[in-house]
């Protein structure tokens, strides 16, 4: 069990079903609950999010209304899912995080940054854009996580990772997290770290066991070959990428003709449409998804048996994203990478990165595919069981309650923290996350007690002033 963690992060973790660290949660935790600068080298799917996770909930102060860490992400996806995590580990403790990315409004943004957020989640580019707009706020923050630092060099954000440094207090704590450690990024620790740990995680350590496989074919031959694949391998949830966008979606087109239910994602897309499809994914309401990169970058989906890079990587880093997918938390997963001829030169880069070779098979036979099709067919026609949410459990007893008051009635969320815990039978402990906007509160209530404090609280005031109040829409 997670152990030296306060009573309301270890009471999450449990509800999370977060039951043994990881390796790597196991080494950072208890440096980072020292306020140690880190360096951290590990896989993917080796539990990272939650190793820094964690350890900010923990030491972050509830009182403070300023943000007090800072989260950066290369991806939007990956922003919004490092601040659900935030999120569901600190709910105990009220822990309040914002998610701040492009494609975004704006304006929503600069409101949900005025309220108290303890947490702040983002990409480079909207992140540093508040900070010179001045509505981030950055005088308290003591924690700075720089999450996936490899693919935010491959996609041109160092520059912005380090301007938003600058702007940051010197006194702090740095934790900085890669797959892989190019020259670069030393070069951001060397300058920008105080003594940092280093840690790393070796994949022989990790619980991940992925078989690694190239299978050769010609341009034109690929598309067959990935349909023969996907009947012989028959997998419950695989992720095909390809290198560009144009590329996803003629692919994803090809396979919807050939009734292969299968959906895309790519950074042309809007971005609802990007967060749709990924939580259908999660779920498990298809199995096969088409994308390119971005689908690679520290996604986390349980249970991918397979992942097909349809185009062999260009870049040897993204080969290690790519693959990542699958594997994850102890189970076994696949990769299979098709490979023209010209990109064999691809090949023999990724091996001494890796540092092992890619072992080479022959493409299934008409034999293998007839033998598979029929087990194939009948997979591919039943309903799909749907995931359960790992934080079903964790929210299921929590009502989140609408007051007509907020910033604009002086009202802050101590007032709610006293008045609702005055409460007979009511603690401290049954109080979710606050939310105060100008003119209403969002007020999240624990343990199932929800629908008592909503009818004792149609009867009570907040600092002496009578609000209306209701369940607030989901």
């Amino acid at each position: 069990m997670y152990k030296d963690l306060s009573q309301e992060i270890k009471q999450a973790l449990q509800l999370l079903n977060y039951v043994k660290p990881t390796d790597v949660q196991r080494e950072v935790l208890p440096v980072a609950l020292k306020h140690n600068d880190l360096i951290v080298k590990a896989q993917t799917g080796s539990g990272k999010t939650a190793a820094f996770a964690i350890p900010l909930c923990e030491l972050v102060e509830w009182e403070e209304n300023k943000p007090q860490a800072l989260v950066l992400t290369p991806t939007r996806e990956l922003a919004a899912q490092v601040k659900d995590e935030i999120t569901n580990i600190g709910r105990f403790k009220r822990i309040k995080a914002a998610a701040i990315y492009g494609k975004q409004s704006y304006e929503k943004q600069k409101i949900e940054l005025k309220q108290k957020n303890h947490v702040v989640v983002g990409t480079p580019g909207r992140v540093y854009d508040h900070i010179q707009k001045g509505t981030l706020a950055t005088s308290q923050i003591r924690y700075l996580v720089i999450d996936e630092a490899d693919e935010m060099l491959n996609m041109g954000f160092i520059d912005q990772v380090e301007d938003i440094i600058e702007t940051l207090p010197k006194e702090r704590m740095t934790m900085l997290f890669s797959a892989t450690f190019p020259t670069d990024l030393e070069e951001l620790s060397n300058e920008h770290m105080n003594n940092p740990t280093n840690i790393v995680i070796h994949p022989s350590n990790q619980t991940a066991k992925i078989s690694h496989t190239v299978i050769e074919a010609e341009k034109e031959g690929k598309y067959q070959l990935l349909k023969d694949v996907l009947i012989t391998e028959n997998p419950d949830s695989c992720i095909i990428f390809c290198q560009t966008q144009l590329q996803v979606d003629q692919l994803q087109q090809q396979l919807s003709k050939a009734t292969i239910p299968a959906r895309k994602l790519h950074g042309g897309m809007r971005q609802e449409d990007r967060f749709r499809v990924m939580n259908d994914f999660k779920r498990g309401a298809f199995r096969y998804l088409v994308a390119t990169g971005v689908a690679g970058r520290g996604i986390d989906v349980e249970n991918i048996s397979l992942v097909i890079n349809f185009d062999t990587p260009e870049e040897k880093e993204s080969y290690v994203h790519r693959t990542g997918r699958t594997g994850r938390a102890g189970k076994t997963g696949k990769a299979i990478t098709f490979v023209a001829p010209f990109e064999e030169k691809f090949i023999e880069e990724i091996e001494e990165f890796v540092g092992h070779t890619l072992v080479r098979v022959s493409p299934p036979t008409k034999k293998d595919v007839q033998q598979a099709t029929n087990a194939y067919h009948l997979k591919l026609n039943k309903d799909p069981v749907l995931k359960t949410d790992k934080a079903k459990e964790l929210n299921q007893t929590i009502m989140k309650l609408y007051f007509n008051g907020g910033k604009k009635k002086k009202i802050r969320a101590v007032d709610f923290v006293g008045t609702i815990s005055s409460i007979d039978g009511i603690q401290a402990d049954d109080i979710g996350i606050i939310t105060i906007q100008e003119n209403s509160t969002y007020v999240e209530i624990l343990n199932g007690k929800g629908p008592f404090v909503l009818r004792e609280m149609r009867e009570r005031t907040v600092k002496g002033k009578q609000l209306k109040v209701h369940e607030a829409k989901k």
